[in-house]
């Protein structure tokens, strides 16, 4: 018979479960958001917006979709956080951490929606809510 390595279970050894039990899933494990960004502010060169929002995608890798017009932008992108406090909060960070290494122009936040995947999945089977985001990529209103 082997034995356990002292400390084992304490570093996510398996363990048993008595019949009848349950297993519950922590309620603190992150989850996938979705999140949609609306940013506006003065008109800009649209070849210089979709260099920026190109080099916004390759720096956060989950971005799915940005749209873009000479003085506006919507980007779309799942975010994993423990809960939608955590999601929004990167997501507002998200334009002002970027914009000088990707240049972006100085424009404000003018929207926000976060909403979990079930909800997400659930608009879309309704036909509710903005289209999925396909194609993805950075592409014009």
């Amino acid at each position: 018979m082997r034995r356990a390595r002292p400390g084992a279970a304490s570093r996510g050894a398996l363990t048993s479960v008595a019949a009848g039990d349950t297993y519950e899933e922590p309620k603190d494990l992150p989850r996938l958001w979705h999140v949609t960004l609306s940013v506006s502010g003065e008109k800009v060169p649209l070849p210089e917006l979709r260099r920026a929002l190109e080099q916004l995608a390759h720096d956060h890798p989950f971005l799915l979709t940005s749209r873009y017009a000479t003085d506006h932008a919507e980007i779309r992108y799942w975010e994993e956080a423990r809960d939608l406090h955590d999601a929004a909060a990167v997501a507002l960070r998200l334009w002002g951490e970027h914009r000088q290494s990707a240049g972006l122009p100085p424009w404000e936040i003018v929207g926000l929606e976060v909403i979990d995947r079930e909800t997400y999945h659930h608009r879309i089977a309704e036909g509710y809510g903005p289209a999925p985001a396909t194609p993805v990529g950075v592409h014009p209103f």
